[in-house]
């Protein structure tokens, strides 16, 4: 997991996330991983349009983002 979210921060790729909240409740958020920091992911969340830190053990998958472009663009 880690290594997925290292290569997103090097490649400055977005990607979406299920993240377990501290209620218990997961959430799918998109976000830009911008560095770690000890246990945590520090990322642009573009869901809640905001900086937000990430438990990286909460993290319960990762998919990258597929921007797709409209035919003759």
């Amino acid at each position: 997991m880690k290594k997925e979210l290292q290569r997103a921060i090097v490649q400055q790729q977005h990607i979406e996330i299920i993240y377990l909240g501290s209620q218990g409740k997961a959430s799918k958020r998109t976000i830009r991983p911008l560095e770690f920091v000890g246990d945590r992911l520090k990322a642009y969340c573009l869901t809640r349009r905001a900086p937000r830190v990430f438990a990286i053990e909460n993290i319960l998958a990762i998919q990258q983002v597929v921007i797709r472009h409209a035919a003759g663009y």
